[in-house]
């Protein structure tokens, strides 16, 4: 998976308004969200400091608003560490003014990034892979996308670049030959019915899943976009909140 810019005000503005209006006041500041300082944590440290903020701060429900419509995500147990980073960057609002950056209809939507991170990659830790062998790319998968497999061998998780599987129906025959390897009879008529991405299985991260808003991401995957990069021509602007 191959992993956004505000107007400035013009300076005249203020110069012009009456008066007798009051000045603009600035927006005030998040309050603060328990857990590590994200700006801290490494490859390294991350896996501890997560699975601690998980359990004293759990959850398991998540709600993405976006202009086409909302989506609620489920976060699986058996995936602690990408759970609880999850958790921890949609309390933190880094999730929020971030946008669906990858749109590939009929595969998947990648959300997570800005503008300014089209260009520029910043640095961040990453996550061991939570690799489970029921949890696969079934239509409306959760996973965590990752980068720069030569210089990463052990296939760590990128912390905030999320993808949501659309993916298409696929005969038995097809859904294997796509995997690459033999599927459980569970993934088999998944891949037949509902529909998913099989290429992606014992690849990524699956660490949850959608429970309502399946038409959302349809919609979202249809919109136009940028040839070259899959970005949508219109911004796709991301909200989340922990609702349970």
């Amino acid at each position: 998976m191959k992993p956004l810019v505000f107007a400035l005000l013009l300076a005249g503005l203020a110069a012009c308004s009456a008066p007798d209006q009051p000045a603009a006041t600035a927006k005030p500041p998040r309050p603060a969200v328990p857990g590590p300082n994200l700006a801290t944590l490494t490859d390294s440290a991350a896996p501890a400091a997560l699975l601690a903020y998980g359990r004293q701060y759990p959850g398991s429900e998540v709600l993405i608003s976006t202009r086409l419509g909302n989506v609620r995500l489920h976060l699986f147990d058996d995936t602690p560490i990408h759970k609880a980073n999850f958790l921890l960057l949609v309390r933190k609002g880094v999730f929020d003014e971030t946008v669906f950056n990858r749109v590939v209809a009929g595969f998947a939507i990648q959300g997570g990034q800005t503008a300014e991170q089209r260009t520029i990659r910043l640095r961040r830790y990453r996550l061991p892979p939570e690799i489970r062998p029921g949890h696969f790319h079934r239509r409306g998968a959760l996973g965590m996308a990752r980068y720069d497999d030569e210089q990463n061998p052990g296939r760590l998780s990128s912390n905030t670049d999320f993808y949501l599987v659309q993916g298409q129906q696929l005969a038995p025959n097809q859904s294997a030959a796509a995997a690459g390897r033999r599927l459980t009879p569970a993934q088999t008529q998944a891949y037949a019915t509902v529909g998913g991405a099989p290429s992606l299985d014992g690849q990524y991260t699956v660490f949850g899943e959608i429970t309502e808003g399946l038409e959302v991401l349809d919609k979202i995957a249809a919109v136009p976009v940028d040839p070259q990069d899959h970005w949508p021509r219109q911004e796709v602007y991301i909200k989340a909140e922990v609702v349970q």
